[in-house]
């Protein structure tokens, strides 16, 4: 297999586990701001840029090298984004809460739902102060 081939193979590879590290790894503990990753994802779209520059004007080590960089910060920032937010409802993994009993038995048993209990929880979300989008510039 000549070099140059074996060198594009290994680095197919390298990006290929990269884009499938950013997203099946763990999320990170603590969101990134916002315009920290618009800041990521607009620097990776100018690597793209410098790459397809680098393409017309006939030198294709550099746009690899600017393109892989693009690729990398693209996977960079999918992974960040994935952060968890601590005003996020938690993660209980598809199970039940455990506040919640077995399931009825038979076809027509529904579940019981606690209305009493969603209007208190509504009326005390609809009570909180939110930040309006925008509002913070």
């Amino acid at each position: 297999m000549p070099p140059s081939i074996a060198w594009k193979l290994v680095l197919f590879v390298v990006l290929v586990v990269g884009i499938l590290i950013s997203a099946c790894a763990r999320a990170p503990r603590r969101p990134l701001p916002r315009i920290e990753l618009r800041r990521l994802v607009l620097a990776a779209l100018l690597l793209y840029g410098v790459g397809v520059f680098a393409s017309l004007t006939h030198h294709p080590l550099l746009a690899g090298v600017v393109y892989v960089s693009g690729i990398a910060a693209c996977a960079l920032a999918a992974w960040l984004s994935r952060g968890i937010d601590p005003e996020d409802p938690p993660d209980e993994g598809g199970q039940d809460p455990p506040s919640h009993g077995p399931p009825p038995d038979g076809p027509d048993s529904l579940p019981a739902f606690d209305w009493g209990a969603f209007e208190r929880q509504f009326r005390a979300y609809s009570r909180r102060q939110r930040e309006v989008a925008g509002a913070g510039r």
